[in-house]
């Protein structure tokens, strides 16, 4: 009996293990392969590049009118003074630009100076006439005194520069000084001394905004657009210009007052930029 149970037992087990090597083997099926990401895009860096695009002024053509009364003892001429202010409306503008940006989370800061030409001139004291009561009124010929041109050729800025990315998108406002050099010619005073010619580098401010997308990790393309105010000071003078009647010489004609005339330059501008990111 004994014998007969160790017999079957025997046979149990070794079946048993014939059935489980006619199994098939147990495998791990391996991890699915993972492409490495691609690097997250930066705005950090430096770059450099060029622009071009149209200045324009922000102020149109003037008309302006003031009342004059005798500069000297002697003097007859009393009455009104009108002329007007002729502006270039547009010009090109083109230049290059180069700065620093630097990226933390989503927003980035920076700083960026460029240089640009520009040629824009303000053709002030144009078609004067002097009219009023006294004689030879309306006859003669009126030279006002604040009659010349005022422009610039080239300017530049020194801005800083503040947005917000998304991924390779930025949005960003800037603001900063700027910096001009062009023509300022005028007749300020009887006689020859009254005329100055100046083409000095003056100082201003500018404030703009502008948008930027890198289609590659290395180039940008950008549209931006600034207001520019250059100081050029203002005259004041109680001096309106001289009068010429029919065959006589010139005579001063003075203002009802002192009278300021500001030479600031104010011109906007809007421009396509293509920069290269180092």
């Amino acid at each position: 009996m004994k014998r007969t149970a160790l017999s079957t037992a025997a046979l149990v087990a070794f079946c048993g293990g014939a059935l489980a090597a006619d199994l098939p083997a147990r495998t791990i099926a391996p991890e699915p392969f993972a492409a490495p990401l691609p690097p997250v895009f930066t705005w950090t860096g430096f770059y450099a590049g060029v622009n071009a695009g149209v200045g324009f002024n922000v102020r149109g053509d003037r008309q302006r009118s003031f009342q004059t009364q005798p500069f000297g003892p002697g003097d007859a001429f009393q009455g009104t003074v009108t002329y007007g202010d002729n502006i270039d409306d547009a010009a090109f503008v083109g230049g290059g630009q180069i700065g620093y940006n630097y990226q933390f989370g989503q927003w980035v800061i920076g700083a960026e100076a460029d240089i640009q030409a520009l040629r824009l001139r303000e053709r002030d004291g144009r078609n004067a006439t002097l009219t009023g009561a006294f004689p030879g009124a309306g006859e003669g010929t009126f030279e006002p005194a604040f009659r010349g041109t005022t422009g610039i050729d080239w300017f530049g800025t020194v801005r800083l520069r503040g947005g917000i990315a998304f991924d390779r998108f930025l949005v960003y406002a800037t603001g900063g000084a700027a910096y001009a050099r062009g023509p300022a010619t005028r007749t300020e005073f009887p006689g020859d001394n009254g005329f100055f010619r100046e083409r000095n580098i003056e100082w201003g401010w500018t404030v703009g905004a502008g948008v930027d997308y890198a289609f590659t990790d290395n180039l940008i393309v950008g549209l931006e657009g600034l207001y520019v105010n250059i100081d050029r000071g203002t005259r004041t003078t109680g001096f309106a210009g001289t009068y010429t009647p029919p065959g006589g010489a010139p005579q001063p004609v003075g203002t009802v007052g002192d009278r300021s005339r500001s030479d600031d330059i104010e011109f906007g501008l809007v421009r396509l930029r293509l920069n290269y990111k180092f």
